[in-house]
């Protein structure tokens, strides 16, 4: 591995701060960060060309991308998934299931738990665990969720795919409405996993109850939940209002319109919010017809449907999203920062090696140009993508 000298750079730093400067890479870390010029005759000279630094981009909710699928099962397709990322910004990532059988379920939990402990072997973003979205959620709010899968909570099946200390578990999507006493949610508490209310129907008051036990997120906020009405606020009321929950959000100018994605910002600012892609195996293809869990999906430009018109995930880029936040609010970078990387980090207990630009941290930087396009990223310390 090379131990870099990034110089030329913008860096933004973990206090808000913008300021021109170089950053030392060495063995696949942040060694220093300075304003002056940094002296080291082994590391290799990096020219920046003027373009702002990002701690690299935290993907807590991505299903696929290349042609390849987390669901697929097979180490090859989270190899080309974790390969590509970088050229978004990604440089972390959840693999994230779908509702489906529980023989597919635990092939894709096995086989990318083996991709996952071998990790130091390959050179594309990380995997940093699980998020299990469905099978247990509410039938009425499926989105593209095959319904015949769909099933009611249960604690025996979750330790039978992950073992009883949950392992590489970090989000179980769910509707709390379902889960009789709580008990999932509780139980995943205790074990430090966090539990997201999700295509799920609940109201208010289940969620405000929820959080009581232990909910402290809301999967795709405004998707395939209850909705905002004057007599009944919903989940969506409960994502504005409760300051324990952390909202994942699809900036795709699709699944939530400019106005939206504008009220969510102002009403519940930087440091709940969370930018995922929710993407699925047509992202970085061409428009066509796709395959989702054994449902066919027609992706026309950036918009991804079943045949029935049902939004089936997205074709979205990290880098895409942030343009998006970027030019409906213009709110400072430092924002940007939090809503890409520093908020999914702390969620998933990483951020004393991720999600900042901190010395003794992963050298997963992003380095973006004036219009947030990327131009480099460095995963650990590996120049993972160059534009050129």
């Amino acid at each position: 591995m090379s131990d870099y000298i990034l110089h030329n750079i913008r860096i933004c730093l973990e206090d808000g701060q913008v300021k021109w400067g170089e950053i030392l890479i060495q063995e696949g870390k942040i060694a220093l960060i300075s304003e002056q010029s940094i002296e080291n005759n082994i590391a290799t000279r990096f020219d920046g060309k003027g373009f702002l630094a990002l701690p690299g981009f935290i993907d807590i909710h991505i299903h696929g991308a290349v042609g390849a699928d987390f669901m697929d099962g097979e180490e090859q397709a989270t190899k080309e998934i974790a390969a590509y990322l970088p050229q978004e910004g990604t440089t972390s990532f959840l693999a994230t299931t779908l509702t489906h059988s529980p023989q597919q379920i635990q092939k894709c939990v096995e086989v990318n738990s083996r991709f996952l402990s071998g990790l130091e072997e390959y050179e594309g973003a990380e995997m940093l665990g699980f998020h299990l979205e469905g099978p247990f959620i509410h039938p009425d709010q499926s989105g593209a969720q095959p319904l015949q899968h769909i099933r009611k909570p249960s604690i025996e099946l979750v330790k039978e795919w992950f073992g009883e200390q949950l392992n590489y578990l970090k989000i179980v999507t769910l509707a709390p409405e379902l889960d009789s006493n709580f008990e999932m949610i509780q139980f995943l508490t205790k074990k430090e996993v966090i539990s997201s209310a999700g295509h799920t129907t609940g109201t208010f008051a289940d969620i405000t109850e929820a959080t009581r036990h232990g909910l402290t997120h809301l999967t795709h906020f405004t998707n395939a939940m209850t909705g905002l009405h004057h007599r009944e606020i919903g989940v969506v009321g409960a994502g504005f209002l409760n300051n324990q929950l952390f909202c994942e959000v699809i900036a795709d100018g699709i699944h939530l319109s400019d106005d939206m994605l504008k009220l969510i910002v102002q009403v519940i600012g930087s440091d709940r919010l969370i930018l995922i892609t929710d993407s699925m195996r047509a992202k970085g293809l061409p428009s066509g017809n796709y395959m989702l869990a054994d449902q066919k999906v027609q992706v026309i430009g950036s918009k991804a449907t079943l045949e029935n018109g049902t939004l089936a995930g997205s074709v979205l880029k990290m880098n895409d999203a942030l343009k998006k936040i970027q030019s409906l609010t213009e709110i400072p970078v430092l924002d940007l920062a939090k809503m890409t990387s520093m908020n999914a980090a702390k969620r998933l207990g990483v951020y004393d090696r991720k999600g900042s630009l901190t010395v003794g941290k992963d050298a997963d930087i992003v380095l973006l140009s004036k219009e947030f396009d990327v131009r480099y990223t460095f995963c650990k310390g590996r120049l993972s993508y160059s534009h050129d």
